[in-house]
């Protein structure tokens, strides 16, 4: 039976733009800048451990070491005053007769915390991973892998659903069908076509698109 795999940030939840502009809001006081398109291009499907290995990079020094909690404090207060669910999330997964889970690049904690406030949690139940639980994070293929085996599926019967790049490239070397979605409210048509040319299946930008696109893919297998 088909298991559909969800990416959390910017496709169960339209938290790319909070996410992104507390990071750099954070990393304000230590000299890094960037624009807030940029930081979406180079940061968006990382994990945090691979997104603080290129900041560091970036600014020559290891961070402070008070940066991390400030900047999830600061994160889940903006979380929890503003955080939406992805439009027309909860109405597609309700017109799908298949099995879900979800994989993501963020830590459990923020995962967690982003599934309870958008009110997905309860789509999910125990069924929510991270890249914390893995070696590598995307674009490797072990976090969806991972996920695959603890839902007992082959990947040829998994369809992962997402709006990064990083994470179209890791579903594909799974050997697993992928959605982009470029529908949520970080998304312009450069996202589109970026995730069309990392290998995608389909891309969508409606979340009323999905469940006939996950039909259509499963005919295909």
């Amino acid at each position: 039976m088909t298991l559909l795999i969800f990416d959390c940030d910017g496709v169960l939840v339209d938290s790319e733009v909070i996410a992104h502009q507390t990071l750099l809001d954070a990393l304000a006081p230590v000299g890094f800048t960037m624009s807030l398109q940029e930081a979406y291009g180079v940061f968006a499907g990382r994990s945090l451990c691979d997104t603080l290995a290129v900041i560091e990079r970036q600014i020559g020094r290891p961070l402070p070491e008070d940066f991390l909690p400030r900047s999830r404090d600061l994160l889940f207060e903006r979380f929890r005053a503003a955080l939406k669910p992805v439009e027309g999330v909860k109405d597609a997964i309700a017109a799908l007769p298949c099995r879900r889970c979800v994989a993501s690049s963020s830590a459990p904690d923020r995962l967690h915390l982003a599934l309870d406030v958008a009110g997905l949690a309860a789509l999910f139940g125990e069924h929510v991973f991270s890249a914390a639980q893995v070696e590598r994070g995307k674009p490797a293929p072990d976090l969806f892998l991972l996920a695959a085996r603890a839902m007992d599926t082959a990947p040829a019967q998994c369809i992962v659903i997402e709006d990064s790049a990083l994470g179209i490239e890791a579903g594909r070397a799974a050997g697993m069908h992928v959605i982009g979605f470029a529908g949520a409210s970080h998304a312009t048509e450069d996202l589109a076509q970026r995730l069309a040319a990392a290998g995608a299946h389909r891309v969508i930008r409606s979340m009323r698109e999905l469940p006939r696109c996950v039909e259509t893919l499963k005919m295909r297998k």
